[in-house]
């Protein structure tokens, strides 16, 4: 029998071919319709059964309308199984790009103005689809299902959520979950793994303020929007201070602000947006219990109007058993020596909305040093040798995992 290793390397042109046209083509939000079709092809070349996965309610589409991303009508998500009976184990990997200008010069560079992959989905679809291929070839010794979750949408913190609600989790019902993200200041071959809460879940405010617009002369005759703004802007900085734990390392950021035209016009309108950050459950509660009631008692102390936008996505948590019962076939295909633990993430990742659901381990595997372009950085980089070993990573999980649950 060949091992997985030893075909994960034989896929390694394959993997890297895949991530190189991922790179040259990157889609943006819940509508990737050239990213869907690509891996549906390259499934199909494999011999793997597939479905699309995900539908946008309207109210969906609607909100992040409101909330200025292009408004998309699809979530073109692609859901595969391999093996069949139970249990079931889902891989994962987002597929979504950014809207960034890439500044890396190279051979397979974005060929789509102001998109780039610069959060390393691209290389996480073409890891999953090596460890299809692995999967694939070994499909009589699988020991239950594995289902490859391929989501768009991460960066807008939904897209797994809407693939959930259309029922990816079920026929099979998903028992586990493993994901894997990219680090490209993270020293390349090195994997951390970390038990508990791992990412920030992030809660987001748009808030239209509408008022009473006029001359700049005559305030006493307005409802002056811009000062309702300001006067938001500090209460809810100064909520954190005062009613979370400072050891509970909640943030709260105000990304943007607007209203008004010119000097001499009082505005009748302003919007507001920012989002709070946080890993403990019990604080999060209280203050996206607490956010709203001060947008409520500040703009109407000063006679405003209001509505508010939100978008919430939870902490994505590794369970400690099921990181425990995957931690030899983590070590096998990395060595003891480059297993880490890095500790929890100062970001969000929406493989949170599946963490939430069944247990799973989300890992982070390095494919730079540090001191590199991070994620989100117009010159991010990485080692694409690298990626072989993410294929595997997908692979052996699974195989192990399932063989483990007979005994």
């Amino acid at each position: 029998m060949t091992s997985t290793v030893e075909n994960s390397m034989t896929l390694e042109e394959q993997i890297i071919q895949d991530r190189r046209y991922l790179h040259q083509n990157p889609e943006l939000g819940f509508d990737l319709p050239n990213t869907q079709h690509f891996i549906q092809r390259r499934l199909d070349e494999i011999g793997i059964d597939h479905k699309p996965c995900g539908k946008v309610p309207d109210e969906v589409r609607k909100k992040y309308a409101r909330a200025g991303f292009a408004e998309q009508e699809n979530c073109t998500g692609v859901i595969a199984t391999i093996g069949s009976g139970s249990p079931c184990i889902l891989l994962r990997a987002d597929m979504d790009a950014l809207p960034i200008e890439e500044e890396v010069e190279s051979e397979f560079k974005s060929t789509k103005p102001g998109l780039m992959h610069a959060c390393g989905h691209d290389s996480h679809v073409a890891m999953l689809l090596g460890a299809a291929q692995i999967l694939k070839d070994q499909e009589a010794e699988l020991q239950g299902t594995v289902k490859l979750f391929f989501q768009p949408g991460e960066e807008w913190g939904y897209g797994s959520k809407l693939m959930i609600d259309d029922g990816a989790l079920e026929n099979p019902k998903v028992d586990a979950a493993f994901g894997i993200h990219i680090m490209p200041d993270q020293e390349a071959g090195t994997l951390s793994v970390t038990k508990g809460t791992i990412t920030q879940a992030m809660d987001s405010y748009i808030v239209d303020i509408k008022g009473y617009g006029g001359h700049s002369s005559q305030p006493h005759k307005t409802i002056d929007a811009n000062m309702i703004l300001n006067q938001l802007y500090t209460s809810l900085n100064l909520l954190m201070t005062r009613e979370s734990d400072p050891k509970q390392n909640v943030t709260f950021s105000v990304g943007s602000m607007s209203g008004g035209t010119v000097t001499n016009v009082i505005p009748e309108r302003a919007i507001l947006s920012g989002n709070m950050r946080s890993f403990d459950q019990a604080t999060r509660d209280h203050l996206c219990e607490r956010i709203p009631e001060m947008i409520e008692h500040v703009v109407k102390a000063w006679r405003g109007e209001y509505t508010i936008t939100e978008f919430h996505t939870p902490t994505t948590y590794n369970d400690p058993d099921f990181v425990d019962q995957i931690s030899g076939s983590l070590e096998t295909v990395m060595g003891s020596e480059n297993m880490v633990d890095l500790g929890a993430i100062n970001g969000s990742e929406d493989f949170s909305y599946i963490s939430q659901s069944v247990p799973s381990a989300f890992v982070i595997l390095g494919t730079g040093k540090e001191g590199e372009a991070p994620v989100h950085n117009p010159r991010m980089v990485q080692d694409e040798s690298i990626f072989k070993y993410g294929a595997e990573l997908h692979a052996k999980v699974a195989m192990d995992w399932l063989k483990g649950q007979h005994k």
